[in-house]
């Protein structure tokens, strides 16, 4: 595991418990998965580079626009699906023909892979990475490397 890997992680983890709310990313109070990947970007590079625009929980779906994906790949490093790391920044199509809205980062690999996300109804929790996640899985990213 790299240095930076297990810097996120630990970040991420400190946000476990943490409540959803739609739209929001404020440790300790409420977030949702993109809230969370935005205040570990915090944590972790110091101001956002971006601030997503207003959206609503069917965000990009109406026009069919990968927005989320876009955005990501803008300010992460796209990497390939098979070269999971722990800290990778992974991305899912949560329904067939949706467009991706969803974010986790990973925490664990191996037998007891694992990743950290935002989820409607449980707020911020480490859940496994098990098959069913794994198949929703449509794009990875790493952190940019600090200096």
């Amino acid at each position: 595991m790299s240095e930076q890997g297990a810097r996120i992680v630990a970040a991420a983890r400190g946000w476990i418990g943490t409540p959803y709310r739609h739209q929001a990313a404020c440790r300790g109070a409420g977030c949702d998965c993109l809230g969370l990947v935005r205040g570990l970007w915090r944590e972790i590079k110091g101001a956002e580079p971006e601030r997503p625009p207003a959206y609503s929980m069917d965000w990009s779906e109406p026009a069919r626009q990968e927005a989320l994906w876009q955005a990501a790949a803008r300010h992460f490093l796209a990497k390939d699906l098979a070269q999971e790391a722990v800290g990778d920044v992974i991305l899912f199509r949560m329904r067939e023909g949706s467009v991706a809205k969803h974010l986790g980062v990973v925490a664990e690999l191996g037998a007891h892979a694992s990743f950290i996300h935002a989820y409607s109804g449980h707020g911020v929790v480490e859940t496994a990475l098990s098959a069913p996640w794994r198949r929703r899985i449509v794009a990875r990213f790493a952190f940019p490397e600090e200096g």
